[in-house]
């Protein structure tokens, strides 16, 4: 898979692109990154790529020309003439929200380009000419789009094959079967006098698989109980995740049984 990256300001990517796990996946060819530098289709001597908004206000204006520019001879296509070979995804707060079903979508391209905004934003007429979808990462505003860009490229390549040393990793993700992981343990078995939990010990594959569904329940149910409402509404339970979430509710009420009467 290929991303191509459209920014301002190509130095914030190269200390995440150049370590970890998405350094080695470019460095084994699982995934390819490309880093444009929008000042490299500025016109002028000072490669100017912001302006002044028209009726006044705070703050300056992203232009229409170098972005365009840039999208065009990179993507090797003519805006208004013919489609881009690939979505064009601006980082705007205003865009629809980023989350796991995104990443799928995304990481079942070929090819995406994600398009960095700064400063107010970038002219709407480039937004309406350029771009195919606007994502957020959350409902707050950043300094730019940079952090919201590689929060995306990360989080897709998890899910592109060859990224990850074991692709079952991303399959039991949280949010990739719809519920919260369950708690992960490593050695020593106890650390300050707290012991792993004696299911994780048994080698019953079965039961330990079991637990991870009940553990992960229960986080849910305690920390994003929205999640568990939209796969009960969905229909999306099996008949054995039916059966823990009724014991997770059931312990869940009795612990409340045991609460002190307020008079």
């Amino acid at each position: 898979m290929r991303f191509d990256i459209f920014t301002l300001f190509p130095g914030y990517f190269t200390a995440p692109f150049g370590d970890s796990i998405l350094h080695r996946a470019t460095k084994s060819g699982a995934m390819e990154l490309n880093l444009h530098d929008i000042r490299d289709w500025a016109h002028d001597k000072h490669r100017t790529c912001d302006d002044y908004p028209y009726g006044g206000g705070a703050g300056m204006v992203l232009k229409a020309e170098p972005v365009a520019a840039a999208l065009e001879e990179v993507l090797q296509y003519k805006a208004r003439e013919e489609d881009p070979p690939c979505p064009v995804i601006l980082m705007s707060p205003q865009g629809r929200t980023f989350n796991h079903e995104v990443a799928l979508e995304l990481a079942s391209r070929p090819r995406v380009t994600l398009l960095c905004g700064h400063y107010e934003g970038l002219d709407e007429r480039a937004i309406n000419m350029l771009v195919t979808d606007e994502i957020s990462i959350g409902d707050f505003v950043l300094t730019g789009g940079e952090p919201a860009a590689m929060c995306i490229v990360d989080a897709v390549a998890r899910l592109i094959p060859g990224v990850l040393g074991n692709d079952q990793s991303a399959v039991n993700d949280s949010f990739a079967t719809g519920l919260l992981e369950a708690p992960h343990y490593t050695r020593p078995e106890i650390w300050r006098d707290l012991p792993v939990p004696e299911i994780l010990l048994s080698g019953h594959h079965g039961e330990i698989e079991r637990w991870r569904i009940k553990e992960g329940m229960k986080r849910t149910l305690k920390r994003r109980p929205d999640l568990l409402d939209g796969l009960l509404y969905g229909g999306e339970l099996s008949t054995e995740q039916l059966e823990i979430l009724g014991e997770v509710l059931g312990e869940y009420q009795a612990s409340f049984n045991h609460l002190p009467v307020m008079e």
